[in-house]
């Protein structure tokens, strides 16, 4: 194994426990059982495992069912919805269309997601949103339709919506004010600048921060950090993606949830404990556990 495969070391662990408010599971290499425990160790006690297709979110589904401290969230990524639609493995293909299921396989994909988010142990309706950097134009529009539908989803079964927007800030926020967004909105591996934190603290939208938080390029996440109110601020991990520094470029899994935590603390002048207290109830409250 490589360095740069290496598992990174266990941190010191926190003193309150924290959850890991996004993660997943099913892509990292270690089974369920190892990689709570790894957490656990360390004060990670609690994660959000986040399904982003049908399968992923049914297993989500049965791992939250069957261990009490992983919640589920549930949904079509932004990226799937236009390979439902237009038949591309990878997403929208730039290179053009290929034979796809419809706008009526795209309908059946939603109804098995709502039959999935009516479940007691399904905390959330995500991650759902739009990606304009890695969807072409054409398939912006099975991307928006997606979106829309789990706003509608998340509203009808009183779940948290988890966001996922990349490159798309103003149309993400336009959709959610014009379909009305749930009661619980989080935006996961929170990407805007500190005046669109303003934005989303007006609307009292959830802003959850991972790794690259930490990286030296990524000026405008501690700025938005530091403006956001506290009680809207989440942790996450994204892992196996999005590993914090000095361990970037390595595999992510919740038990690396200190070593953010503890940098979005001198972020804020807050010290740890303040900050594990403050995501941990920011946590249970934006998804209702």
């Amino acid at each position: 194994m490589s360095p740069k495969d290496a598992h990174p070391p266990l941190p010191e662990p926190l003193r309150v426990p924290v959850a890991d408010s996004h993660t997943h599971l099913d892509l990292q290499d270690a089974t369920v059982d190892e990689a709570l425990a790894k957490a656990a160790s360390v004060g990670v006690t609690t994660v959000v495992q986040v399904g982003c297709d049908i399968k992923g979110s049914r297993w989500a589904a049965e791992t939250a069912a069957a261990y009490e401290n992983v919640h589920a969230a549930v949904a079509l990524h932004p990226n799937e919805a236009p390979r439902i639609v237009h038949g591309d493995p990878d997403g929208w293909s730039r290179q053009g269309e290929r034979p796809g299921g419809g706008d009526a396989a795209l309908d059946e994909a939603l109804a098995e997601i709502e039959r999935l988010a009516s479940l007691e142990h399904v905390k959330a309706v995500g991650e759902t949103g739009l990606d304009h950097f890695r969807t072409g134009p054409e398939g912006m529009a099975a991307q928006e339709r997606s979106f829309r539908a789990h706003i509608e989803i998340a509203k009808r079964r009183g779940k948290a919506l988890v966001i996922h927007d990349r490159e798309a800030h103003a149309d993400v926020l336009r959709i959610l004010a014009e379909e009305g967004a749930p009661e619980r909105t989080v935006f996961h591996c929170y990407s805007g600048d500190a005046e669109m934190a303003r934005e989303c603290a007006a609307a009292g939208y959830f802003m959850s921060f991972a790794g690259n938080v930490t990286f030296k390029n990524a000026q405008h996440l501690r700025d938005a950090l530091a403006v956001a109110p506290l009680e809207l601020v989440l942790v996450e991990t994204d892992g196996p993606y999005l590993t914090a520094v000095p361990y970037r470029g390595r595999p992510n899994a919740p038990y690396l949830i200190p070593v953010t935590l503890r940098a979005m603390a001198q972020v804020r002048g807050i010290d740890e404990d303040a900050m594990a207290a403050a995501v941990s109830a920011n946590t249970a409250r934006a998804f209702g556990y």
